[in-house]
């Protein structure tokens, strides 16, 4: 093996840069291996000529490790399979990133991605018998096989500290706030930050709720004496009849987001609380990654170039029990890792006095 190549696929999220130049490191320093990064993910391989950078020394001697986001670039739009085209028709294209692989004479690639960057890569990969090797990173941390996955640290601690803010102007003005976190189909950022927070209500999409419910928690409060609280929601929350809150863009596209500012406007309409709603977005995934966020991603890039150098390839390396693992990608993706209801976390919360759903 002399020469490999890394992409970033998928969301944005700390630690991808930490996770690059662990990569780097250990693949030339140990195995004398030339390192290709590739631009803006499976978009770069599709270029002609392919778009890349030759990393070195002095490409990580700066600011990478603490800088949020990933300097590769990288997209989630388009699945390659079913490529959107200009003139709105779909193309399979995947045929161009298994050639941009073979033009850069690439011997194996990490693929640093969510699960569902993952399967398509490893799809293309047994198309076009690719040797790669994948790291899981996502904020929401619902890859399945993993405990851990890079970016996931980095989020809760930005939800966290915007809690604490929050809380200062909360109690200012004797409002309910309402925090608006990430989390498309899981909730462990809600519920780590509101554990961590020290919020009164915690909201997961895993969890029903009801706004009686919610309704009865701050009046609980106001019988103590305390007029002002805290309130986490994940945006995959659903309204109360069941369906989801969306935001539309100019662009046509539709997004989860605006949960916060229905439960907002119900609580309002029922009693004379007043609150006010705070949307993060993506500050969770642009942020400087935690000490966590590096360490993880330093610990899986290097163990990703070990299993390229023994010719280990259709692998996905994992933390389990205080340790890097790697499971074949198929197994480690075909579980999704929501909040289970008999989550340490969820009796930690209830045993707090925090509201987290009607059960």
């Amino acid at each position: 093996m002399k020469r490999i190549g890394i992409l970033t696929s998928g969301g944005d999220c700390g630690g991808l840069n930490a996770a690059v130049r662990s990569i780097f490191y250990r693949a030339k320093d140990k195995y004398n291996l030339d390192v290709y990064g590739i631009l803006e993910g499976t978009v770069g391989l599709m270029e002609r000529p392919p778009s890349y950078m030759k990393l070195d020394y002095n490409t990580f001697s700066g600011q990478l490790i603490r800088q949020g986001g990933t300097f590769l670039g990288t997209t989630n739009k388009g699945n390659p399979f079913k490529y959107p085209m200009g003139d709105g028709t779909f193309k399979d294209r995947t045929v161009e990133i298994i050639g941009g692989y073979h033009e850069l004479g690439l011997d194996g690639l990490i693929v640093i991605g969510g699960d569902g960057s993952m399967k398509i890569l490893k799809d293309i990969a047994d198309k076009g018998n690719l040797n790669i090797v994948a790291i899981p990173k996502t904020i929401d941390n619902d890859v399945g096989a993993t405990e851990n996955s890079i970016g996931f640290h980095t989020a809760v601690d930005v939800a966290t500290n915007a809690l604490d803010n929050l809380q200062f102007t909360a109690a200012s003005h004797n409002r309910t706030m309402i925090l608006e976190v990430m989390g498309r189909d899981a909730g462990h950022i809600a519920l780590n930050a509101g554990i961590a927070g020290g919020a009164d209500i915690i909201l997961i999409p895993e969890i029903k709720y009801s706004i009686d419910g919610i309704i009865k928690k701050l009046n609980k409060l106001n019988s103590y004496g305390i007029k002002h609280s805290l309130m986490v929601v994940a945006e995959a929350v659903k309204k109360e009849d069941g369906e989801h809150s969306l935001i539309t863009f100019a662009d046509g596209e539709q997004r989860l987001g605006g949960i916060g500012s229905y439960v907002s406007e119900q609580i309002m309409k029922k009693t004379d609380i007043e609150c006010r709603v705070t949307t993060l977005g993506h500050v969770q995934r642009g942020a400087p990654p935690t000490t966590s966020d590096r360490i993880l991603a330093s610990a899986f890039g290097v163990y990703a170039v070990d299993l390229l150098a023994k010719k280990k390839f259709d692998r996905m390396v994992a933390w389990k029990d205080r340790k890097v693992v790697d499971f074949p990608i198929e197994m480690g993706i075909k579980t999704y890792r929501q909040v289970e209801k008999e989550d340490s976390l969820l009796k930690t919360a209830r045993a707090l006095g925090i509201y987290i759903g009607d059960l």
